[in-house]
């Protein structure tokens, strides 16, 4: 099994307080900072442009991880990498034709990646999937933190996983939305080795600190199970 890495959403965080919040979760040792980018159109919600990208980039070392939930995103990917992101992830959903803006992203010198919703099949990114760095499987409806976890979504992980190893790809297998501790160990038993947390990271109950922790050891004792 893959390193596991986390990456923690920074939409769940406290904004007034969002550089010394950065600055504690690369110290608590996370791997990137994952910043989710919407705009009231693709999804129902409305949330940070390339300028808060740059606020966060100048308060930590860590990969910024984009996620774009927005329609023709190819529009602002420029803004968003010349503002400090490291990874670009676009929806299936929004872009009719994907590899000229997988191309767009790479050629600016960013990772690229697609996202899927619960409900679009895995088969859907097959033909883009040699040219990709990540796959995002939302494992919520995406507009909204603090939603619960789709449990079917797991056999649709399970086949992106199969379809990655299969061409032996250098792909990063992303999940993203209500993970939990107690759920984030069949997120990485499907096959995912990126875990996106918003909420179980950023809460009143623990400390950025206790929070990885308590995270990493729920994803020890799943790998040990796997």
């Amino acid at each position: 099994m893959n390193q596991i890495k986390l990456a923690p959403s920074i939409l769940s965080a406290d904004f007034s307080r969002i550089g010394e919040i950065v600055q504690e979760t690369e110290s608590a040792g996370a791997d990137y900072i994952h910043v989710d980018v919407m705009d009231g159109e693709f999804v129902p919600n409305l949330t940070i442009g390339p300028m808060v990208v740059e606020a966060i980039r100048a308060h930590t070392n860590l990969p910024l991880d984009v996620h774009l939930m927005i329609i023709r995103p190819e529009k602002l990917i420029s803004e968003f990498i010349a503002s400090g992101a490291n990874k670009i992830t676009v929806h299936r959903e929004a872009i009719d034709d994907l590899l000229p803006v997988v191309d767009m992203i790479k050629n600016l010198g960013a990772k690229a990646g697609v996202s899927i919703n619960p409900s679009t099949p895995a088969s859907s990114i097959k033909d883009i999937l040699p040219d990709l760095d990540l796959v995002l499987a939302m494992s919520v409806n995406p507009g909204f933190g603090g939603q619960s976890f789709i449990q079917s979504v797991l056999p649709k992980i399970q086949l992106l996983r199969i379809m990655i190893d299969e061409q032996q790809l250098p792909i990063e297998l992303e999940v993203d939305g209500g993970i939990k501790f107690d759920n984030v160990g069949r997120a990485i038993q499907a096959g995912a080795d990126v875990i996106v947390a918003g909420s179980a990271i950023y809460n009143k109950d623990f400390s950025i600190q206790g929070s990885l922790d308590k995270m990493r050891e729920s994803i020890l004792a799943a790998s040990d199970n796997a």
